[in-house]
């Protein structure tokens, strides 16, 4: 199964949609429930770097087809890489999903991931790359890494602590458990859950809000929140000054204004 990228070019196993100003990729290997195989996380990646550089897209959707979001690397294909004590291909593997979540979290853009069913392993740190995560009530999360006796990758010791704290995420490393909807949410790995049927419509009204606020107020928000996880006090009200200024100086701002003085709704363009 192919996609097409935005640029024309063959996608593996990832689709992309440009729609109302609302990037949307999809993994789409569902018989092997979107599990990472060939080609796939190179082309979520360029998928991803795409459409943060598309001018007509303002928020990116990160979804999954069929029943899964994503059940993480393909285990028979690394079965494969041990049986050929192949560590370079191990090594790539590995690299090529931090090229996913990098460029994630790099694009000024929001990213939202729609979590329509199990997201495990890789495919679990994949979702908590993302900005906000909105997911079925029939959705579950997990780090599965050691069931088959690996540590976890793609950014899993990065993102956990920060979003459940230190004791939680190492008892959900430790103990490998698949966490459900209602449980995700209660702990902070989830921020929404809805009706599976209501995922696709909830995660496009979300996506539309966001598509419709200033893009460069909302890029220097994302840049700031994740640089103040590592900065003082006085590290993050500089910097928000410097955000506010460039913010100040922009059309979006004077739109902004004029639209909540004249007592309608503003019409962002976008400056970035």
């Amino acid at each position: 199964m192919t996609g097409r990228s935005t640029d024309g070019g063959d996608l593996e196993n990832v689709l992309v949609e440009v729609k109302n100003g609302i990037g949307t990729i999809t993994l789409n290997r569902p018989e092997k429930l979107n599990a990472f195989a060939g080609r796939m996380r190179d082309d979520a990646a360029l998928a991803v770097e795409q459409l943060a550089s598309d001018p007509a897209v303002r928020v990116l959707v990160l979804t999954g087809a069929g029943r899964a979001f994503s059940a993480g690397a393909d285990v028979a294909y690394m079965r494969d890489l041990l049986a050929n004590d192949d560590t370079d291909g191990f090594t790539a593997l590995v690299e090529s999903g931090r090229a996913v979540v990098t460029r994630i979290r790099a694009t000024p853009k929001p990213v939202i991931a729609s979590v329509n069913g199990p997201a495990a392993g890789g495919g679990a740190n994949l979702a908590l790359a993302c900005d906000i995560r909105v997911a079925s009530d029939r959705a579950s999360i997990g780090q599965t890494f050691n069931r088959i006796g690996l540590h976890p990758d793609w950014g899993g010791t990065y993102f956990l602590p920060r979003l459940v704290g230190q004791s939680k995420a190492l008892e959900l490393i430790f103990t490998g458990e698949m966490v459900g909807a209602t449980e995700a949410l209660r702990i902070g790995l989830f921020d929404r859950v809805v009706p599976h049927d209501e995922l696709a419509s909830a995660t496009t009204t979300l996506a539309a809000l966001l598509a419709a606020k200033p893009p460069l107020a909302l890029a220097l928000a994302k840049r700031a929140i994740y640089q103040s996880l590592d900065g003082t006090m006085d590290e993050v009200l500089d910097r928000e000054l410097a955000h506010q200024l460039e913010c100040f100086s922009s059309d979006d701002t004077r739109e902004g204004l004029r639209a909540f003085l004249e007592k309608r709704e503003p019409r962002f363009r976008g400056t970035q």
